[in-house]
């Protein structure tokens, strides 16, 4: 019989279907927010006119925004943004952009409750992992400023209470981690991933894939998560190609929205994810390839690799991408190539020899840990490495 435990979050609204400033006021005021500030991605706020729409639609309340939030969330970025929204004395951050954008702004509040001013600041607030891979939470008083995020891609990060911010002496990316720091609503407007650069889209799209798969093949599987993993799949798969074939279908956009919304109800509830997210955090964090392609490159070579373990659930996967009786890796090798995207790690620029630092990085991630099969030292991990490289 199960046992288990699901856990619930702090957010209060995901509004799907909707144009985003229009959400956006209509929460503002719901909020009670009187000074908005705009944390957006600084080519929506270059080329396009949707963070003007904001501006726009929030009127008086509007009151600053920053955008400069590279990709991966160096903490220097993070503070400029803190520094910013606290000099216009804002009372309620919207967030409009990619994962950077959400994470960046996750840890925004907590320097603006927290005082934090500059990058060592930031030390303190972090969640470290042991050598056990255990992690461990600093303690410390819950965000006054909640944050609402429009994502423009599919990570999904927006559902999480995590915030992945990239220390750049180290090249490592941290895990800031607080019930406080989930958004307290989401807007779901498929029209404002339009300017989204395809790569970046179906990229990500394929990272949300990455969440639905190793949800379920998580150690903390169970019925609850198992049927939201299945139809997340099922929306993405229908999704992306569609969004592939004519990038104005926006009821192929929302499915891919929604299918990355369902692909993250393990990772909130509570289920722990495997090597493919953990070896994407320090792929991304240590060596600066993009969030997406490290699920592109990765996921199917982790599958791989574990199927001595749970060969039986890959092919349930297999089955419900409407690929009954084909391996599970050999079943995304072929969806994500058919997307376009990189499927090596040699692809990205990274060096052969770079892969003995990556996989030590890879000890200092908790997922790593908790890979169904087990990974107990960084050869283990070269392993995997080796056959993505």
């Amino acid at each position: 019989m199960q046992q288990g435990q699901v856990t619930f979050t702090r957010m209060e609204k995901v509004i799907f279907g909707q144009p985003a400033a229009e959400a956006v006021k209509a929460e503002a005021r719901r909020l009670g927010a009187e000074r908005v500030f705009l944390l957006v991605s600084g080519t929506l706020n270059r080329e396009t006119d949707e963070v003007e729409k904001l501006r726009r639609a929030l009127g008086n309340t509007y009151c600053g925004t920053h955008d400069d939030m590279p990709a991966h969330s160096p903490r220097e970025a993070v503070v400029a943004c803190a520094n910013a929204m606290r000099e216009a004395k804002g009372d309620l951050l919207v967030s409009l952009g990619g994962g950077s954008t959400t994470d960046g702004g996750k840890a925004v509040t907590i320097c603006l409750k927290h005082g934090v001013s500059d990058i060592d600041g930031m030390e303190a607030f972090r969640t470290v992992v042991d050598e056990n891979g255990q992690r461990q939470f600093p303690e410390y008083d819950t965000p006054d400023v909640r944050q609402i995020v429009v994502p423009t891609a599919l990570s999904g990060g927006e559902f999480n209470a995590r915030a992945g911010v990239t220390n750049n002496a180290l090249r490592l990316k941290q895990s800031f981690v607080h019930p406080g720091i989930i958004p307290v609503s989401v807007i779901l407007d498929p029209a404002v991933t339009v300017p989204t650069p395809e790569w970046l889209f179906l990229s990500t799209g394929i990272r949300a894939v990455d969440h639905a798969v190793e949800t379920y093949l998580s150690l903390d599987a169970n019925d609850y998560t198992d049927g939201a993993c299945l139809q997340a799949l099922r929306l993405l798969g229908e999704g992306l190609p569609r969004v592939k074939a004519n990038p104005n279908d926006l009821e192929a956009r929302l499915k891919c929205l929604m299918g990355a919304w369902m692909s993250m109800t393990g990772v909130v509830t509570g289920a722990r994810m495997g090597a493919s997210h953990a070896i994407g955090h320090i792929l991304g964090g240590s060596a600066g390839v993009p969030h997406g392609h490290t699920s592109c490159i990765m996921l199917p070579y982790v599958l791989e690799w574990n199927t001595s373990v749970n060969g039986g659930r890959q092919k349930e996967i297999a089955t419900a991408m409407g690929q009954a009786g084909t391996s599970l890796p050999e079943v995304l090798d072929s969806f994500i190539r058919n997307l376009d995207m990189p499927r090596r790690i040699r692809e990205t620029g990274v060096e052969e020899d770079d892969l003995p630092r990556l996989a030590e990085n890879c000890m200092l991630d908790d997922w790593t840990f908790s890979n169904p099969r087990e990974i107990k030292t960084p050869e283990q991990v070269m392993e995997i490495l080796r056959l993505a490289y």
